[in-house]
């Protein structure tokens, strides 16, 4: 993470309406056919260059589950303070993504939650927009964010870490 980003420091020190923009991630041919081996969505509109020519899309498009992980991967994530991810909501896939197209990632921290003193909820708005700022796919996700500790503590120690388990599940 660089220095610069607002993101990259403890859950006490983040603050609501706080936000991020990522660089961007151009969708290969690629990416497509590695998607569809990894799941087996295997769906012509992602798979098959004549028939996705041939519908309402003019061409082959991304996956949505595809965009929705590379928009994980864009989120500027330090793990010295996110220690995972928690939850994705109220998703939508608003526009195709094509093989050429470059996707970017803005967000806002919309709340934050304490949990205990070693850590919290950060919950964020996310918007994944193309190259024209055309927004493709939005999402509510919340990460589990250390909070500040002392110098000499880390997480919590080992009895404690049964608590982290029970607020990862």
């Amino acid at each position: 993470m660089s220095s610069g980003d607002p993101l990259a420091r403890d859950f006490d020190h983040l603050r609501a309406g706080q936000t991020f923009a990522s660089q961007g991630r151009t969708i290969t041919e690629a990416d497509l056919v590695s998607f569809s081996a990894l799941t087996g969505d295997r769906h012509p509109v992602h798979a098959d260059d004549v028939w996705a020519k041939s519908s309402q899309f003019g061409g082959r498009i991304a996956h949505g589950m595809l965009l929705l992980s590379y928009a994980v991967g864009l989120a500027p994530f330090d793990p010295e303070y996110v220690v995972a991810l928690r939850g994705v909501d109220e998703v939508t896939f608003r526009r195709p993504v094509h093989i050429g197209d470059t996707v970017h990632l803005e967000g806002e921290v919309e709340e934050l939650k304490e949990i205990d003193s070693h850590l919290g909820l950060v919950v964020f708005k996310w918007r994944l927009a193309n190259q024209r700022g055309e927004l493709v796919v939005r999402a509510r996700v919340t990460a589990l964010w250390r909070r500040k500790t002392e110098p000499e503590t880390a997480l919590p120690d080992p009895e404690g870490e049964a608590d982290l388990r029970e607020v990862y599940l």
